[in-house]
């Protein structure tokens, strides 16, 4: 598979896995005990834990390039 198609299916991937996620994350969210302090941090680490299962598509997804 080319580049162009990798990050076609990379970015497909993409969507379909954050739509998944914040609704999990939402999910989750709801049976928190209700306290300001638990919302900010539970959202504020999910907000960042995003990205680290994408990481390996990301670099299947360019893994085409020459490292410079």
């Amino acid at each position: 598979m080319g580049p162009r198609g990798r990050r076609l299916v990379a970015s497909l991937g993409t969507v379909v896995f954050l739509i998944f996620y914040v609704w999990a994350v939402i999910a989750i969210g709801d049976h928190l005990p209700n306290s300001p302090w638990i919302d900010m941090a539970f959202f504020a680490v999910a907000g960042i834990a995003w990205g680290v299962p994408l990481f390996p598509l990301f670099k299947w997804a360019e893994g085409g390039k020459p490292k410079d």
